[in-house]
């Protein structure tokens, strides 16, 4: 009955079966109207809880709970969107004046021999969706800034052998390597670095870029495999 009616509404072109049709769209897309100041003012309010939520929960919870994990001076940390995720045995250090998203993801090599070293400077960025993944050695240096979606690649996860992915294995010693951030370099959106690699000083990676070799210092590279493009 109930399908049979709807089928009717959809389909019938008499005067009354497009009068309900139209009865019925009207009400399925009704509207509550928009009162300029009262919707005005209850925007402002939310946006001023959200925020005073957001920062009390930041500076209550997230941020001495990361801070009691970590190494380092670690004076005047910021984080936002929660805290960072950690995975596998990990040193973090960090300096001063780091201001971190707490949508970032950082991983130590499980089968390392050493526990796997993350150092982090001061005054550095850490943007959006960043994963860094150290294998033996990470080293941000002062002043670095990196965008979002970037990942260092320290280890790859697995060995480079078909038979030995197969069985479960872990990467080899020879698949791992560090990467280094020299002092000011800034590391676009999206880019890979891969382990062994040192960006130097000063230096900028173009956004979507995968840096596979040691880029000199006061350099802009990027593309895939990175190259440099010109001296800054």
């Amino acid at each position: 009955m109930v399908i049979a009616l709807k089928n009717w509404i959809k389909t019938d072109n008499s005067q009354l079966g497009k009068l309900v049709r139209k009865l019925v769209f009207g009400i399925r897309h009704i509207e509550f109207p928009v009162i300029p100041l009262f919707h005005k003012g209850l925007y402002a309010t939310h946006r001023f809880l959200q925020n005073l939520l957001h920062s009390a929960t930041q500076f209550f919870y997230f941020t001495p709970m990361f801070k009691s994990r970590v190494s380092g001076s670690k004076k005047r940390l910021s984080l936002f969107c929660g805290m960072p995720q950690i995975f596998g045995p990990l040193d973090i250090s960090i300096g001063d004046d780091v201001r971190m998203s707490g949508i970032t993801t950082f991983c130590g090599r499980t089968v390392s021999k050493e526990t796997p070293e993350l150092r982090i400077g001061n005054n550095v960025d850490i943007g959006w969706q960043n994963a860094i993944s150290v294998g033996s050695k990470v080293i941000i240096e002062d002043d670095v800034r990196f965008a979002g979606k970037i990942f260092l690649a320290g280890f790859p996860g697995h060995p480079v052998d078909c038979e030995l992915r197969a069985q479960g294995l872990p990467d080899t010693d020879d698949q791992v390597g560090d990467i280094i951030v020299k002092k000011g370099a800034w590391v676009g959106t999206g880019s890979t670095i891969i382990a062994g690699v040192t960006i130097g000083e000063g230096a900028i990676i173009a956004a979507n870029s995968v840096v596979t070799k040691d880029v000199p210092a006061f350099t802009l590279a990027g593309g895939n495999p990175a190259k440099v493009i010109r001296a800054l």
